[in-house]
């Protein structure tokens, strides 16, 4: 059977009361269209097709390479978005997933099993439900007294009787490609919106002796629909914890998952700890043995193993095994942390390269820069790379030693196994094996103190 995937995405989402168009709100790092896109791969669909309207450049920028677009100029239910897909998908034979671009909790797992379920029972729909605690809002799933689907009741819509029904409609749907389009063409728009409803297809389809049939989930949460910025940190909630979860089947340790930000596509090696108040956001890739301590946020960058994070910020940057950094140091983008270097507190690096067994202690500024291996970098070092227009390279060889207090001014090069003293303003290259002193000769006045109120035993002002 040849599989078809329709998502709903047009709508703007005013309850949001946000500039950003309603699909396009983020959940662990994705946005909630694409997290549907991405379970909705899981069926290994011939194509998915996104209906569009408000906001359709970007969402279309979103999904590039990921779906084709039917644009639904004019919102009129979603009956009338299915149609728009009808240049595409309508006359090809096998089945389509119709789901919504705010549900983002759905797995590919459901879908599957969905597919399954339709496929099995040869209906000619399915519509996927659940029991909902409080069902308000939703859609009410109405059987006969056999448990077949005759139809769905909306809300505003429904008698008291249909609207004490708990099993509901999660918004997602199977149908035999071809007959849902032919019942798309008669619909109506005669109910409380004046919108063409998806659900009367069901009954269409029911009425022409077609089998419809409902396929009930077990998880209730998956089908959380995101309406407002309440509904949206649920569903971050939820997808955190699931996300949580799975890293620690996989082997990692969290001390409190509960405060730990994991991303959707974050991946951690086994042995690993998260402690809390974490965050890890984007692409990033973390190895084994590591541990991530409180504090700390890493963004779109590569750890390795056995690396130590410690209330620090990494953003774009790489950290290769047996390294460290912090506390309280940041890593700026293009970064790259080489195996067995050490940065301790207050650090920050920007565009450079610290070498094997190098050490960055504390209070130091590293930008536009190259340091080779086994190098020490005192306290208060500054790399000063930028002149007010344009920036400048430092280069720093092997084995040297850079004293504290210092300042390198760019461009410049201190070659290996060379040194520059402490609190000195490097402006020329340093060669192998010199030693570089650059600061005022140290002079001493004598009875200083007489000369100063304080002799006469006044505070200082």
């Amino acid at each position: 059977m040849k599989k078809y995937v329709i998502v709903l995405a047009a709508g703007k989402g005013t309850r949001m009361k946000s500039k950003l168009y309603k699909v396009l709100h983020p959940v662990c790092g994705k946005t909630m269209v694409e997290h549907v896109v991405d379970a909705a791969k899981a069926v290994e669909p011939e194509k998915i097709v996104t209906v569009v309207g408000h906001g359709a450049e970007d969402v279309e920028k979103v999904l590039a390479g990921k779906a084709d677009f039917a644009l639904q100029e004019e919102q009129l239910g979603t009956g009338h978005a299915v149609m728009q897909a009808a240049d595409q998908l309508a006359g090809l034979e096998g089945a389509t997933l119709v789901a919504t671009g705010d549900t983002p909790l759905f797995t590919g797992e459901t879908f599957k099993k969905l597919f399954a379920y339709h496929e099995e029972e040869g209906n000619a729909a399915t519509v996927l439900t659940a029991e909902a605690p409080n069902p308000f809002g939703y859609g009410r799933i109405i059987r006969d007294d056999q448990g077949n689907v005759l139809r769905i009741v909306e809300q505003k819509d429904g008698n008291p009787e249909e609207l004490k029904v708990k099993e509901i409609n999660t918004g997602i749907f199977c149908f035999d490609n071809q007959k849902l389009f032919e019942a798309l063409k008669q619909i109506g728009n005669d109910n409380s919106q004046g919108e063409y409803y998806l659900t009367d297809v069901l009954e269409i389809l029911r009425k022409a002796g077609q089998k419809v049939g409902a396929y009930k989930m077990p998880d209730f949460s998956e089908s959380l629909g995101v309406n407002d910025r309440i509904a949206l940190a649920e569903a971050t909630r939820l997808m955190q914890r699931r996300i949580n979860e799975q890293h620690m089947r996989n082997g990692v340790t969290f001390i409190d998952p509960s405060t730990a930000y994991i991303d959707a596509d974050v991946v951690i090696g086994n042995d690993t700890v998260i402690e809390g108040g974490v965050t890890i956001k984007g692409h990033t890739v973390i190895g084994s043995d590591c541990l991530i301590s409180s504090g700390s946020r890493i963004i779109n960058s590569k750890i390795g193993n056995g690396v130590t994070v410690t209330s620090s910020t990494i953003e774009e940057s790489v950290m290769e095994d047996n390294t460290d950094i912090g506390p309280n140091s940041h890593l700026r983008p293009k970064a790259l942390i080489k195996r067995g270097a050490h940065l301790g507190n207050f650090v920050e690096v920007k565009k450079a390269e610290i070498g094997e067994n190098t050490k960055v202690g504390h209070l130091t500024y590293v930008g536009d820069a190259s340091l080779g291996k086994d190098i020490n970098i005192g306290c208060g070092v500054i790399f000063s790379n930028f002149d007010g227009v344009k920036k400048f390279h430092t280069t720093v060889g092997d084995k040297s030693f850079i004293g504290a207090g210092s300042t390198l001014i760019a461009p410049i090069k201190v070659a290996d196994h060379a040194f520059v003293a402490a609190d000195s303003t490097i402006t020329k290259d340093v060669g192998k094996y010199e030693m570089a002193i650059a600061r005022g000769r140290q002079v001493n006045k004598e009875d200083y103190w007489h000369k100063l109120p304080l002799s006469e035993g006044k505070d200082w002002q």
